[in-house]
């Protein structure tokens, strides 16, 4: 089934891109990589869970995410759920602070279970590439591994696109199936 990337900076409305594209799918469940490791990631999580639809299911999966889109596949794409994952910057550095062996294991399930989802994904990860190279080790790594991880994930979706300031442009695949490029509720 169809798989897309959703790319882009801090508050570029990346999330908000994803959510409009979601919104015209009978079933979703929203992915949730974050965890709320302070107050103020606390009430960002709770301001992306106000602002989404009711009837949207909702995973927390911090780590293992392969599993989770192998438990979510029916046994036909029109009996699997879209699944919106947001975000793979938390993600990757969850994964980091897992250690090596678990950040390879699950890298390579969550790759090799998007592959064979029956369902559609929308994925949304923030874009590394365009900032300057990070002062200390950890930083360099999350940003090759963020780096890494967007390419693998664009080479196995159908559409891409780069969203900076609310504004979608296709970087892969039909320029916006159907919908207007933009952020559908700013904002976010």
């Amino acid at each position: 089934m169809h798989k897309t990337l959703i790319l882009g900076g801090i508050r570029s409305g990346k999330s908000a891109r994803a959510e409009g594209l979601a919104r015209r799918r009978q079933r979703v469940i929203y992915v949730a990589t974050a965890e709320a490791g302070d107050g103020e990631m606390a009430a960002r999580i709770a301001r992306h869970r106000a602002q989404r639809p009711a009837n949207w299911g909702l995973l927390e999966v911090p780590l293992a995410l392969g599993d989770t889109l192998m438990a979510q596949a029916g046994a036909a794409a029109d009996e699997a759920p879209c699944l919106l994952i947001d975000c793979m910057s938390l993600w990757v550095s969850n994964l980091l602070h897992a250690g090596d062996a678990v950040f390879g294991r699950e890298k390579r399930a969550f790759l090799s279970a998007l592959e064979a989802y029956p369902g559609a994904v929308i994925i949304v990860s923030n874009e590394v590439g365009l900032g300057t190279i990070g002062m200390d080790a950890l930083t360099r790594r999350f940003c090759d591994e963020l780096g890494w991880l967007n390419q693998a994930l664009a080479s196995r979706c159908q559409d891409v696109e780069l969203v900076a300031a609310g504004l979608s442009l296709p970087l892969k695949g039909a320029p916006t199936r159907g919908q207007p490029p933009g952020n559908p509720s700013p904002g976010k």
